[in-house]
Formats: structure tokens, C-alpha cells, sequence
């Protein structure tokens, strides 16, 4: 006999891939990956991110496993580079790999650029555009519909074009973003009546916001937020509180409004090198049915030409 645990995962597979993970346009799940460490994956969110560290590269990478142990459960895989080209003009690439069980895989793969302008001595303000493409692949034959023999249940694969917007005000110590990545709706999976059927996403708009408190010198506050809305969702708060200690190791806690509470840690191994990690634990009724969130983080800072402000000079707190 199985394990009533084993049961009930097994019973929530067709729940999970139609009802959940394949972003019900009508109901309270996702439409584009979340990311518990978003203040380390701005250039995905909003294109007008920029370091303002000339010669510096940015590189990383996010690795998610959304709600361990439920079959069919989300996997979010993200690359991003990113670097100034001149005093004003900065340029980017990201690759988001997401995948739902073994019905759905959805690769994305920008481009952006940001335009940075002096408000003051200390401040600055970009504008950023991104663009590129999505190619979106679904084997629906795996899924079980109410009607038997489905004309619309069949192999989907296209290709769709992504244009994005956003805005940037930042200082050494701050940011405050304004973002909708992506503008042109794209094709996904939705289920209405019980029946699974092809949809279109809506617009996602971004807030973000952070900024760095001196406590004494080697302790600082980073609180954050993100505010995510979506036309026919509940709007999605974010909120975080880290403290870093020496410039080097990184812990606090995020809440996700009726959804998550998380704990998160990260650790800068070397001057150019970060390592992090999230556990998100879920707060809702899905919480019985998974073991949780996981997220991995690498960044990379690495200063090509000699040209960067230093890390002891300037540490890029975001």
C-alpha cells in the first residue's frame, strides 16, 4: 500500500501542472518565475538596472526548485550578464529556462540596454528597454481534460516576440525601479471549468526598492521590496531584511504577502565571487503538499580592464 503522503502527491500531479504551475490567468498562482533573492536578479526584472561601475562585469545565475517533492512542480533556471559600455550607456543579456513538470518548457532570451542620466552628485536615473524572444513548447497530449479525445490537447510549439520598459533611480546606497518586462502577451496554459486550454499572459508591472542602513561599521540593514501586479491577480508584495555583516556574509528573512515566509543567506566567498541561498516555506494550503522552496544564487563581479571603483571602495550592496 502506498504511503498516504505518496498518495496524495500522486493525486495532486493533474492539480499541480493544470490548476497551479500552468499559471491560471483567474487564480492566485504565477505567470512569470518569482525569485526570492530579486534584489540580485534586478537586470530580469527591470532593463534599465545599471551597476555605474565602469569595466566592471556583472555575471550570475539563479537556480530555482519551486515546492520540492510535489510532482510537476515549477523549475526556473536564469542567466544574466551585464556591463557599462560608457559613462552613460549599459548593455545586458539574461536566459530564463523555466519548466513545468514534463508538459511545459518555456525559454526566454533577452537583450537590454539602459540609458543612465546624472540627477545629482550622487544620484542617477536610467531608462532601459529590453527585447528578445520566447520559445514556448507544450506536450498537451500528457494532460487529462474532461473530455475525452480533446482536439485542442496536442504538441504546441512556437515562438513569440518580447519587447520590455523600465526606469531606474539609484544611488550607493539605494534603488527604487519601475518595470514591465515584457509587453506583449504571450501563450500559456490555463484551466477553466476543469478543462485545460491555451491562454495569454498578462502584463506584469514591477516596484522594487531597497536600501542600505550603516548600523555601525561592519553591520548594515538592506531592507527591500518588490511589488509585483497583474491584470485578473491578486497583487504579489514581497518584502525582505537582510544584515550584512563585514562586507562579506549576508542573512534575514522575506515575507511574500498570504503566500511564503523565507530565510535567506549569502557569502562573498572572494571579492569577485557571491554565493546565496533561499528556502521559502509555503504559508497557504499548498504548504501540506510540498517541502518547500529552494534557490541557489552565483554572482560574479569581475573587473575586466582595471577600471572599476574597487570593491573596498564601493561594494555593490544590490
Amino acid at each position: 500500500m502506498k504511503h498516504p503522503k505518496h498518495m496524495r502527491n500522486s493525486y495532486i500531479k493533474l492539480l499541480t501542472i493544470v490548476s497551479i504551475a500552468l499559471f491560471s490567468i483567474k487564480g492566485n498562482a504565477q505567470q512569470d518565475p518569482m525569485y526570492t533573492q530579486y534584489m540580485y536578479n534586478m537586470s530580469v526584472i527591470n532593463p534599465a538596472y545599471a551597476i555605474d561601475d565602469m569595466g566592471m562585469l556583472n555575471v550570475g545565475g539563479i537556480y530555482r526548485n519551486q515546492w520540492a517533492g510535489m510532482e510537476g512542480a515549477p523549475e526556473t533556471a536564469t542567466f544574466f550578464a551585464h556591463t557599462p559600455l560608457t559613462n552613460r550607456l549599459e548593455a545586458g543579456i539574461s536566459i530564463v529556462h523555466d519548466e513545468i513538470g514534463d508538459i511545459v518548457k518555456e525559454n526566454n532570451l533577452y537583450a537590454d540596454v539602459a540609458y543612465v542620466l546624472p540627477v545629482s552628485e550622487s544620484t542617477k536615473l536610467s531608462f532601459g528597454v529590453k527585447a528578445g524572444v520566447t520559445f514556448f513548447d507544450a506536450d498537451l497530449t500528457r494532460l487529462r481534460t474532461q473530455q475525452e479525445n480533446d482536439p485542442a490537447m496536442q504538441n504546441i510549439s512556437e515562438a513569440f516576440p518580447n519587447f520590455g520598459v523600465g526606469t531606474y533611480l539609484f544611488g550607493d546606497n539605494y534603488y527604487v525601479g519601475l518595470s514591465a518586462p515584457n509587453l506583449f502577451t504571450a501563450k500559456h496554459l490555463e484551466n477553466e471549468t476543469g478543462l485545460a486550454r491555451l491562454g495569454e499572459e498578462n502584463i506584469h508591472y514591477f516596484l522594487t526598492g531597497g536600501y542600505v542602513f550603516d548600523l555601525n561599521p561592519n553591520l548594515k540593514l538592506k531592507p527591500a521590496f518588490m511589488m509585483r501586479g497583474v491584470e485578473g491577480a491578486p497583487l504579489s508584495v514581497d518584502i525582505t531584511a537582510n544584515f550584512l555583516l563585514y562586507n562579506r556574509f549576508e542573512a534575514g528573512i522575506a515575507y511574500r504577502l498570504d503566500e511564503t515566509v523565507s530565510g535567506l543567506v549569502n557569502f562573498r566567498v572572494t571579492p569577485e565571487l557571491r554565493i546565496g541561498y533561499a528556502y521559502d516555506y509555503t504559508t497557504g494550503n499548498l504548504g501540506d503538499y510540498n517541502d518547500g522552496t529552494h534557490e541557489i544564487m552565483v554572482l560574479f563581479d569581475l573587473d575586466l580592464l582595471g577600471l572599476s571603483k574597487g570593491y573596498n571602495v564601493s561594494p555593490r550592496f544590490f
